[in-house]
């Protein structure tokens, strides 16, 4: 946990590097637009499935629109960790390549093109792993929710999990054969990912923290290692 708080806070130094902020901003806007489309699109396509297959009479529909309204306000913290996560899978080459560029040279020498292809599918594999994990912990987060702050930690645990091996493939994509993290250190790397993507405002700026945190701690060990 000592190395990758150390890769935390240098991944926040790195956010106000010049070409960083310009990714952060790209991501950011794409991810807000993906972000509103996609919850408009669930509530109206909601709402139209009722009110065409006359589920609810009128009374029924307004309020089933403002419960699938709430859910989605609920289930806002999931929405945006998934369209942010493969937002980020598609500027991760930009992101690792840059942070590697200025604090780990060697390495980036040694890196490989990653086509934006395979930007693509790291991305959709993140994403399908982010949806899957979390409906298959739906029952659990559902039970919990009795205990008041069982739902959000079992949450945290689940999602740092799934960050933890996400953002280290997206780091190994660049290098094939460098050892993978241990398993502590990607589980620090996925807590304090998935931390940082449930608190306000800094949930903005954890994508590419995250990313950034990612390329610190796989390259920390060797810096350190080397005579």
């Amino acid at each position: 946990m000592a190395r990758a708080l150390h890769a935390f806070f240098l991944a926040l130094k790195d956010l106000n590097n010049p070409r960083v902020v310009r990714v952060l901003v790209q991501s950011l806007a794409l991810t807000l637009l993906i972000f509103v489309i996609a919850g408009a699109a669930i509530f109206f396509g909601a709402r139209w499935a009722l009110e065409h297959w006359q589920w609810l009479g009128g009374d029924g529909l307004d309020m089933a629109g403002l419960l699938i309204f709430l859910l989605l306000i609920a289930g806002s913290w999931l929405l945006f960790r998934a369209v942010a996560i493969v937002v980020v899978g598609l500027f991760a080459d930009a992101i690792v390549a840059d942070v590697e560029g200025r604090h780990y040279p060697a390495a980036a020498a040694r890196a490989v093109d990653v086509g934006w292809r395979q930007n693509i599918r790291l991305a959709l594999a993140s994403l399908v792993r982010l949806i899957g994990g979390n409906l298959l912990a739906l029952p659990v987060y559902i039970l919990l929710l009795v205990t008041g702050i069982g739902t959000p930690i079992f949450a945290l645990l689940v999602n740092a999990l799934l960050l933890g091996r996400d953002l280290e493939a997206m780091v190994l994509a660049r290098h094939p054969g460098h050892p993978r993290l241990d398993r502590s250190a990607r589980w620090s790397l996925g807590l304090l990912s998935a931390a940082s993507f449930m608190i306000p405002v800094v949930n903005l700026l954890a994508p590419i923290a995250s990313a950034a945190m990612a390329v610190h701690l796989l390259h920390l060990r060797h810096k350190e290692d080397q005579p």
